[in-house]
């Protein structure tokens, strides 16, 4: 827990949807269970309608709210804009903030286009020369059975890297009843599943490995090209269907090859219509010594196996990622008390403010954030030229 004597960070955030309950959560839990450099404030959050945004401020714990995210960027008690809003208002706001002087962690994927997220990761080079710092929120990097896994492969424990598999899949929309949502135009999200879990699983195969992708071949497909219109006001993952219906302009799901830097080869694949998934992120990682396999839905876990073991006992070690020495563990519960969903929205949050008060850029930067969008258009580019290899 913070000391009084810590230095405050004031934060403002600006969207209260599910990105914004679970940044919340972390924001007030995380000066509660580590003892940090920086006590951060919960000073406003920003929506577009007065009542939901007091509504959120209410209920997640923050000082005041407002429907005008530009007003806390003049507001000398904000250092800091944490952007959970769709991906068309990413660009503007981060870079506004930036230009501000203020601090960014912004959600993923960085923006909708390889264009806006290079017009942020300049604002963001140039607000660094002002000691000012901007972070993409992929927060999985931070379950501690994935920080584990990078570790092991940076230790050399599954040797060279020769494959790769990566999925993330879900089945919310594989009703094709379900409703309308902002996710599914691409004027507002980009890209749909690759975008939206896609990102994830590239950002997780290029943070394990320590290697970024040089090419990759895809194909991406729209199953349902049209659905209700959300009758709730909702729009959005819990949405009921109303009256009318709208066109679905983005992927329901992609699926692509592609080189590590290192010569390895590695497939992805990213379904919202994968009945019975729930959230499924897969990532199994080959190596001339051994392999390491991780899945979400059992988000504790690690597998490990070393393939310099005798034959005769060698198998998988289920490794249960909750013991004190363990990436993020000796903040928790005692050994065998696993973690959840939220507590990597926390992880990041530490990570993040270590960076800050240190001075340094955290990771990811928008560079990486620019990384992960470039290899999203090249899957784009070659599901619309037939698959064609896309260089990157």
């Amino acid at each position: 827990m913070a000391a009084e004597s810590t230095p405050p960070l004031g934060v403002a955030m600006v969207g209260h949807s599910f990105m914004g309950a679970a940044h919340s959560q972390a924001w007030s839990v995380a000066p509660r269970f580590f003892d940090l450099p920086l006590a951060p404030r919960m000073v406003v959050v920003a929506g577009r309608r007065p009542d939901a945004a007091e509504a959120a401020a209410r209920r997640y714990g923050w000082a005041a709210s407002t429907a005008d995210w530009r007003s806390v960027l003049t507001r000398d008690d904000v250092d800091l804009v944490d952007v959970c809003t769709p991906g068309d208002t990413h660009a503007e706001i981060a870079v506004a903030a930036l230009d501000a002087g203020k601090h960014v962690l912004c959600e993923k994927p960085l923006a909708n286009s390889v264009e806006e997220a290079e017009t942020m990761v300049a604002a963001a080079e140039r607000a660094a020369a002002r000691g000012v710092r901007a972070t993409v929120g992929f927060t999985y990097r931070r379950v501690p059975a994935i920080a584990l896994a990078r570790r092991l492969v940076a230790d050399g424990r599954i040797g060279t890297v020769r494959h790769v598999r990566a999925q993330y899949l879900q089945d919310w929309i594989a009703d094709e009843s379900a409703p309308m949502s902002w996710r599914l135009d691409k004027e507002r999200a980009g890209s749909g599943a690759l975008g939206d879990i896609g990102a994830h699983v590239v950002d997780l195969a290029q943070h394990v490995t320590g290697e970024l992708l040089t090419g990759v071949s895809g194909l991406l497909e729209t199953f349902v090209h049209e659905r209700p219109l959300p009758g709730d006001g909702g729009g959005d993952l819990r949405g009921t269907a109303g009256e009318g219906t709208g066109r679905v302009t983005v992927d329901d799901a992609a699926v692509f090859t592609a080189r590590l830097a290192g010569g390895g080869l590695a497939t992805f694949e990213a379904t919202r219509f994968a009945h019975g998934r729930k959230n499924a992120i897969r990532l199994e990682v080959n190596g001339s010594r051994g392999s390491l396999a991780f899945d979400f839905e059992d988000m504790n876990v690690l597998h490990h196996y070393d393939a310099t073991e005798d034959p005769v006992v060698a198998g998988f070690r289920r490794i249960y990622v909750t013991e004190p020495d363990h990436p993020y563990g000796g903040a928790w519960w005692p050994a065998g008390h696993g973690l959840g969903y939220e507590h990597a929205f926390t992880h990041q949050v530490v990570d993040l403010l270590g960076a800050l008060a240190e001075g340094r850029d955290p990771e990811p930067t928008f560079a990486d954030g620019l990384q992960v969008q470039r290899v999203m258009a090249a899957v784009e580019a070659s599901s619309a030229q037939g698959c064609a290899w896309q260089a990157l």
